[in-house]
């Protein structure tokens, strides 16, 4: 559109009239499309540089926007992607009089010598002076600078080599489909946009370390590619065989032009550093020319791993490249790792001072535990945050138990003087908890190999750190009591465990999976590889497992929480034995007496039933809607389900959910009812603790006859003297004499009632009411049980 003040006339885009001229000036009704202005010639602003044709005059480009401006951009060829395409449409020339260090040729006037951006106050000044210059707005954007110094980087055209990557990018393309990525949303997200919008390559560099363009040209253009020094040195006719191929050395080498006998030269370009890495895979071996049979055998690289910007540079050279040389990419499989940033979730730089150096944070913490936070700590294609605090979490949770689980496996092996025999019981002979882990065991081979083979380490992480958190907080410490009596049993199922265990840790945690193998395999196992790194990959015995026992081991430990957690809530601690507790979940029915064993004794109950076998109820039963869940699957008519569910029997109604079969009738049709989707709410009777969740209920009888508080009296004796052994630095092996007295009547009758109990608990050899004499140690007291024993080693 055509504007004027009454004085002069300007033409700016329709959008940005207002916008860009302000007040005082009408619209004159003339207007022009870009078409119609294309090729008007225009007198330039200014006239510092000779230009060698016409080149003043208006182009279209469609990457021009209404956003801001004035709908007319000035075109700058040699320092923009877009202004190059162009002007190179419209034949215009580029001209350069900037120097590659920034600063204009000196023999430009008004700003000659000055860096690039200094002189935009001069040229702003000039123009206000010649009075050319209608307004000066500064505009705030991003401006890409130099991440070392800050320095601000200058967009610059200049003469390149290439390669012409466009001509194989449907191989390139096949190549990325055979090729099977880590995260896949890569194959055909960042790294498949990228091949998509394939251009060719731009080999050269103006720099003077690198690998020299082997490119020799003489003064009549003529070009001679050499490939070798061999081919060299018949160019010359001279040996270069010990040539040293860079710069300045390989300069000085010239020839006769195979065309033309001139005199050839090298061109003075390097090339691309990515090029050197993206050959990598041949020239590590010198090939063709060395290891040729050697190269063919390894190539391609099953499995490489790097971080997510290499995309566009070391998976991109290494597949171009190889594309290119042998029509097949370098590499079959690819893992693309996420950035490591700071605690604060900024990216670390040397320049923000919030590196973690590598080595101290291995001084501190161990090599195993950063690698296992690199690894398993989270996907390994996230960004993720690392700090002390994430690797103690690492060190504390799986590390520590998995060696405690070994030093204790060590102890007791080594006080029952036992070592892996033929008599041992074969594992269909040994106990539920034995056979349990064992199959777990398996389970555990088979989904960590899995998780291996796709390259998903953080899979394989959370499968260990859960297992070993079972095999510690489970079965080691159910099974105690028969590692106390060297059970042979325990023994060889915690030893088998555990060497396969380190050896499906060993790639993750190369360190301590070694001294665990040096310490507790080697020893007793004569045929044994000399390091863990040399073993076989275990392989998972498919038969073994059991997946019925596994469900049912899951329910026992899921009574159990629900068990601990009334019990919790109830006031009455854990080591007060109860008389039963009553249970409510499907499958129930189905466990063995060994495994109801497992609920009473950590329940510390006598015994263990089904509720449905007593009769009654123990609670009161309410039931709503959980509108929340409900909402998503019927909407607007939630409300008439809501009061069906309200209307509905509670106590059958909850076990009915338990069952898996709940369900009620809405406006005379039955509508099925999942567990989340109502509310229970189970209010205890007096006397009785219950705690529900998912369909299970746990209710712990609370009266305490006179013989269960006696018996809670006698375990708190039990806990006393194991602190007692601790403090005096016994070994868990020693046997030990107590003496005793009590001026408490129900504490005496406790312990003189349960003393075998409690003799067998504390490893000790005799456990009487006497005075000590001068062999037994220190006093130990205590008030609540007015409680006086000492004790001594036998």
């Amino acid at each position: 559109m055509v504007a004027t003040d009454g004085t002069e006339r300007l033409i700016v885009a329709e959008q940005l009239v207002e916008k860009a001229l302000g007040e005082g000036w009408e619209l004159t009704g003339q207007s022009f499309t870009g078409a119609e202005m294309e090729r008007w010639t225009y007198q330039r602003p200014f006239e510092l540089i000779e230009f060698p044709a016409e080149a003043h005059y208006v182009v279209n480009a469609e990457y021009v926007t209404t956003e801001d401006g004035t709908g007319l951009v000035h075109q700058s060829p040699a320092f923009g992607e877009d202004d190059l395409k162009v002007c190179r449409a419209y034949g215009l020339p580029v001209v350069n009089p900037v120097r590659p260090d920034g600063t204009f040729e000196e023999d430009v006037p008004l700003v000659g010598g000055l860096f690039f951006k200094k002189a935009d106050e001069q040229l702003t000044a000039d123009l206000q002076e010649r009075g050319r210059l209608f307004r000066h707005t500064p505009y705030e954007h991003s401006y890409p600078h130099c991440w070392r110094c800050h320095t601000a980087l200058l967009y610059y055209a200049q003469p390149s080599w290439y390669i012409r990557t466009t001509a194989v990018k449907d191989r390139l393309i096949e190549e990325n489909e055979n090729t099977n990525w880590f995260p896949d949303s890569v194959k055909h997200g960042r790294f498949g946009d990228w091949l998509n919008n394939n251009v060719d390559w731009a080999l050269s560099r103006n720099r003077y370390w690198g690998t020299p363009l082997p490119i020799w040209r003489c003064e009549e253009n003529h070009l001679t590619c050499v490939g070798s020094r061999a081919e060299l040195t018949e160019l010359t006719g001279t040996d270069q065989s010990s040539l040293d191929p860079h710069r300045p050395f390989i300069d000085e080498v010239t020839f006769a032009c195979p065309q033309c006998s001139g005199t050839a030269t090298r061109v003075p370009e390097v090339i691309d550093a990515w090029y050197d890495s993206g050959s990598m895979p041949f020239a590590q071996w010198g090939y063709p020319y060395q290891n040729k049979e050697l190269f063919e055998e390894r190539y391609p690289a099953q499995f490489i791993s790097e971080a997510i910007d290499q995309t566009r540079g070391w998976f991109y050279t290494l597949m171009a490249v190889g594309t290119l040389v042998f029509d097949k990419s370098s590499y079959e499989n690819v893992v693309c790792l996420g950035h490591i940033l700071a605690e604060d979730g900024r990216k670390m730089s040397k320049h923000l001072g919030n590196i973690l150096q590598p080595i101290p944070l291995m001084d501190q913490h161990g090599a195993d535990a950063v690698r296992w936070f690199m690894a398993a700590g989270g996907s390994p294609w996230s960004a993720r945050r690392v700090g002390h605090g994430t690797i103690q979490e690492v060190v504390r949770k799986t590390l520590l138990t998995y060696w405690n689980t070994v030093a204790f496996q060590a102890l007791y092996a080594r006080t029952s003087n036992w070592s892996p025999s033929a008599a041992d019981p074969a594992p269909a002979e040994r106990t539920v908890l034995d056979r349990w882990l064992l199959s777990e065991l398996n389970a555990l081979v088979d989904q960590v190999t899995q998780a291996m083979e796709s390259y998903n380490t953080q899979r394989a992480g959370k499968l260990l750190s859960a297992f070993v958190d079972d095999l510690s907080n489970w079965y080691v410490r159910r099974s105690r009591r028969r590692f106390w009596q060297g059970d042979a049993a325990a023994l060889r199922t915690l030893h088998d465990v555990i060497e396969t265990v380190t050896r499906l840790m060993a790639p993750l945690t190369p360190f301590i999976t070694e001294r665990v193998w040096q310490d507790l395999v080697v020893p007793v196992t004569p045929d044994a590889p000399e390091s863990v790194h040399l073993s076989t990959w275990p392989a998972a015995d498919l038969n073994a497992i059991d997946p019925v026992l596994s469900q049912r081991m899951a329910l026992v430990r899921r009574l159990v929480e629900l068990g601990r957690a009334t019990r919790a809530e109830s006031g009455v601690k854990t080591r007060q034995p109860l008389s039963r507790a009553l249970v409510a979940a499907t499958g129930f029915d189905a466990l063995s007496p060994e495994l109801r064993a497992q609920i009473t004794e950590e329940l510390n109950v006598s015994s263990v039933a089904a509720l449905s076998e007593v009769g009654g109820s123990l609670v009161d039963t309410s039931a709503k809607a959980n509108f929340r869940a409900l909402g998503k699957r019927f909407g607007k008519g939630v409300q008439a389900v809501a009061k069906a569910v309200a209307e509905a029997d509670a106590a059958a109604l909850s076990l009915a959910l338990r069952e898996g079969t709940a369900s009620v009738t809405v406006d005379g049709e039955t509508v099925a009812l999942s567990p989340d989707e109502v509310i229970i709410t189970e209010t205890p009777r007096e006397g009785w603790s219950v705690a529900s969740d998912a369909g299970a209920t746990v209710a712990l009888d609370l009266d305490i006859t006179p013989e269960l508080r006696l018996a809670g009296l006698a375990r708190d004796a039990i806990r006393l003297i194991q602190e007692a052994r601790k403090n005096s630095g016994l070994d868990v092996a020693d046997r030990i004499a107590v003496v005793w007295a009590s001026q408490d009547a129900s504490t005496t009758e406790a312990l003189t009632s349960h003393s075998p109990l409690i003799a067998d608990e504390v490893l000790a050899t005799s456990f009487t009411e006497s005075a000590p004499d001068g062999s037994f140690g220190e006093a130990f007291t205590d008030e609540s049980l007015s409680l006086t024993f000492h004790l001594r080693k036998v």
